[in-house]
């Protein structure tokens, strides 16, 4: 299925290259659900709404196809990758065997001050946007989130690999949550663990964090694929 219906896709801010930019619109906006599984999208349809040349889309369409996000539909577009509800209970069970007991471990060892500082602000704007329901700038801040947290733990590449197990996953489930404060507890969650790491509470940010990857299940499985 064709579909050049309108998609609620984030402004660009102009702080990176137009690429980049595209790019990480376009992937929240697949682990959102705002681009739909198995739905063909052109590149000049989104470039339209970007207000941008197809040339910067399909690069970054390209892009996500190289994730796995999209899969190239020759001359029509760009499909939207579809995962089972078992793929993304693995994709869930391996991101608990690895982020659960490194932020165990960054609690147990105390975080400069100053990154939790330059946390907060990122852990404000996922309520905020949880708040007034921008799925897309949710998911991208979220990623940011927990992204520089689990750098603290010195390991470049279990991060890239919680960055390709993130990336890989799909909140099928946010559009069902318009209603309710199911996402926002879940976001708020994110100052609470800050709390936690800030205490060296290792037990209580252990929990907090088995309790948000549950979360994170729960708000895919509201719409599972079909």
């Amino acid at each position: 299925m064709i579909d050049d219906a309108a998609v609620r896709l984030a402004p660009l801010s102009g702080r990176r290259s137009l690429r980049e930019e595209i790019t990480e619109t376009l992937r929240g906006a697949v682990i959102s659900g705002e681009l739909a599984p198995g739905v063909v999208y052109s590149a000049p349809s989104l470039a339209e709404q970007f207000g941008v040349s197809a040339t910067p889309v399909r690069e970054a369409m390209l892009d996500l196809a190289k994730e796995g996000l999209v899969e190239i539909a020759r001359n029509k577009g760009f499909r939207v990758t579809e995962l089972s509800a078992a793929e993304l209970d693995d994709l869930t069970e391996l991101r608990a065997l690895i982020e659960i007991p490194v932020i165990r471990r960054i609690a147990q060892a105390g975080v400069d001050p100053a990154v939790i500082e330059r946390l907060r602000p990122l852990a404000a704007g996922i309520e905020a946007a949880a708040s007034r329901r921008d799925f897309i700038a949710h998911v991208t801040i979220d990623l940011d989130f927990h992204l520089t947290l689990l750098a603290q733990a010195g390991n470049p590449r279990l991060v890239e690999i919680v960055r390709s197990l993130r990336t890989s996953s799909r909140l099928y489930g946010l559009k069902a949550l318009t209603e309710g404060s199911a996402l926002f507890d879940s976001s708020h969650e994110h100052a609470e663990l800050l709390d936690l790491i800030q205490a060296r509470d290792a037990d209580g940010a252990e929990r907090l964090m088995r309790q948000h990857l549950g979360h994170v299940r729960g708000i895919w499985a509201a719409d599972p694929p079909v």
